[in-house]
């Protein structure tokens, strides 16, 4: 986790308070200890040394009283000593002044013993006439080291004892020992250090509070300038600076720092205006484009991808950028060949290949244009170009001038035709009403003749509607329904034809502006189409997907296919290879699409089928 400043310096501070006050803590808690020990060693030797009085006094008061050992005998003096310490007041009475409630809290006991160990007093009842093992000499703790002292004084409890020997009739007869307890010893201390470790928490806690103050006042020009170069990196440039009175028209080094990024964020408000303009044109270039462009730097790093070039790269161009050459077309690529690229060279080049992309394969044109300044190479362009959108593009435009110029010939044509033909149906009604019943084959010559000219007419009427400017009137559809209506209208022909239909009709595409009735027509002349390529019956697949911003409409068969000859001439007026067509379907449902600003192709294979795709503009 990043720390800021201002936390990073409230730490640091406090840590070094932290670590003065544990060395002084550290020094003050040694010398505590010493003097504690010390003390206690002193109270100990002490004590021993009233008791060692006591019992003197004891056996002076026994004699006194005429009391004497029956015989010299070691067990008689034994008994009378220890008679003459139990019966003497004094002694019980110092014994509880030691140990008891009222006495010192590190004594744990005292007890005096013969040579042989055996107490003869103590001030715990139940020692007299028992052997006492001898403890750890109390002047080995008082002169261990200090750490040594630690681990004894807040480790397991232990005794200490303090001896003072003493005689009888000039021989050695006990010692008196005064017993001290580390576990009393501590308890005696840990109010001290507890009052010790309270005032230092209170200094941590001053200090914190100082420090974070402190560290808040001295990085509050920081803060500021900080805040001025995130309105400069947000675009802010003309925001105010909002600074504390101490650094306005400071001289010390933030206020240096704080007048020159103001400069610079003046400086760059002019740099990103001309950068922002630039920007905005060349984005409205580069989408207007269909060829896919990629400029590299002198290293073959990407550092600008027009949106067209991602549907032959398969990625968003945001996860190209900074990439290298080699990284974006690696080897086994179908454009490495192309672009012939050695390591990270980009070379000249100007080819073709084939790709495959999500739309089926396609060929690309392929160019690389080095970029040269001052002689130096500074970079490449690259060049994808779909060259058969551009065929059918082409091959679009051709068809729409071919049915153009059919069409205004054809409008003339048709009313030239229909003058003549209402004046031969006007003087053959005068015909038919001139002729006697008898005349079988006259009558007979009439009513073909009169067929004929209704056909002709019927010819003439078709001719005038195809030529008729259309009234296209655009509304939000669905086109899951549209196509759902259209197929219920052609569900006899299909039925009769036994025809299997195959429908992926998803309601999640989005809406388009359609004419509902015209674009039921257009669907509706390219499944009757496909009804008459499959007159043994077969699979007709409705298919509705989304590509990018425009849904698409694939109607496909399984019919004989369309011979190559005659690809170029589907959408031509009056083409058609079925006996008693007229050649207007196709070439209307092109006009249809047009109309909505879509676009129509179709792919066929002989002995498998033909799929005619109409592509139309989603709704925004």
């Amino acid at each position: 986790m990043q720390l800021r400043l201002r936390t990073k310096l409230t730490l640091v501070m406090t840590g070094l308070v932290l670590l003065v006050m544990a060395v002084v803590s550290g020094g003050i808690v040694a010398q505590l200890t010493e003097q504690v020990i010390r003390q206690a060693s002193k109270r100990t030797s002490d004590i021993a040394k009233e008791t060692f009085f006591e019992a003197q006094h004891a056996l002076t008061d026994a004699a006194a009283r005429g009391e004497r050992p029956e015989t010299n005998n070691p067990d008689d003096i034994h008994d009378y000593v220890r008679h003459a310490l139990e019966a003497d007041p004094g002694l019980s009475s110092l014994f509880a002044l030691s140990v008891g409630s009222n006495a010192s809290l590190s004594i744990y006991e005292v007890t005096v013993v013969d040579r042989d160990g055996m107490a003869l007093a103590s001030s715990d009842a139940s020692l007299p006439g028992q052997f006492v093992a001898r403890r750890e000499p109390l002047e080995k703790l008082v002169s261990s080291s200090f750490a040594h002292q630690l681990r004894v004084l807040y480790g397991p409890s232990r005794l200490y004892e303090h001896d003072l020997p003493f005689t009888l009739n000039s021989e050695p007869f006990g010692e008196v020992r005064a017993s001290l307890s580390t576990s009393l010893l501590r308890a005696e201390i840990l109010p001290i250090l507890r009052t010790s470790g309270i005032i230092i928490l209170a200094a941590l806690i001053i200090s914190a509070v100082l420090a974070a103050v402190l560290s808040r006042i001295t990085l509050a020009p920081l803060t500021a300038i900080s805040a001025q170069l995130d309105r400069i990196s947000a675009g802010q440039f003309d925001a105010p600076t909002l600074f504390p009175k101490n650094l306005t028209g400071s001289t010390d080094e933030l206020g240096q720092v704080s007048q020159k990024i103001s400069k610079v964020g003046q400086q760059l408000r002019g740099v990103h205006e001309i950068f922002s303009t630039l920007r905005e044109n060349l984005d409205q270039v580069m989408t207007g484009l269909e060829d896919g462009l990629l400029l590299f730097t002198r290293d073959a790093r990407a550092v600008m991808i027009s949106p067209a070039a991602e549907k032959f790269l398969g990625a968003p161009a945001n996860h190209l950028l900074g990439r290298r050459a080699s990284e974006i077309f690696p080897a086994g690529h179908p454009l490495w060949n192309a672009l012939r690229i050695e390591g990270d060279e980009l070379s000249e080049v100007a080819a073709e290949t084939e790709v495959e992309t999500q739309n089926g394969q396609k060929r690309v044109g392929v160019s690389v244009q080095v970029i040269h300044e001052g002689g130096e190479r500074m970079g490449a362009l690259v060049t994808l170009r779909d060259l058969d959108s551009l065929e059918s593009i082409s091959t679009q435009l051709q068809v729409s001038e071919r049915l153009a110029a059919v069409g205004r010939i054809t409008a003339g044509v048709a009313h030239e035709v229909k003058n003549p033909l209402n004046s031969m149906r006007l003087w053959l009604e005068n015909l038919k009403e001139s002729l006697s019943d008898e005349q079988d084959g006259a009558q007979q010559a009439v009513r073909v003749l009169d067929k004929e000219i209704d056909r002709l007419d019927g010819v003439v009427k078709r001719f005038l509607d195809f030529t008729r400017p259309m009234d296209v009137r655009l509304e939000a559809t669905h086109l899951a329904h549209l196509l759902k209506e259209v197929l219920d209208v052609a569900k006899p022909q299909l039925q009769q034809a036994q025809i299997q239909v195959v429908q992926l009709l998803p309601i999640d595409v989005p809406e388009a502006y359609v004419d509902r009735a015209l674009l039921k027509q257009a669907v509706l002349n390219l499944i009757l189409n496909a009804i008459q390529a499959m007159p043994g019956g077969g699979q007709l697949r409705l298919v509705l997907s989304r590509r990018g911003e425009m849904a698409e409409i694939a109607v496909g068969d399984t019919g004989p296919g369309i011979p190559p000859e005659n690809r170029q001439k589907v959408f031509q007026l009056f083409f058609t290879t079925r006996p008693g067509g007229s050649g207007i379907g196709l070439a209307s449902t092109f006009r249809i699409v047009q109309l909505h600003n879509g676009s129509i192709d179709f792919t066929s294979e002989e002995g498998r089928g033909t799929t005619f795709r109409i592509e139309l503009p989603l709704a925004s």
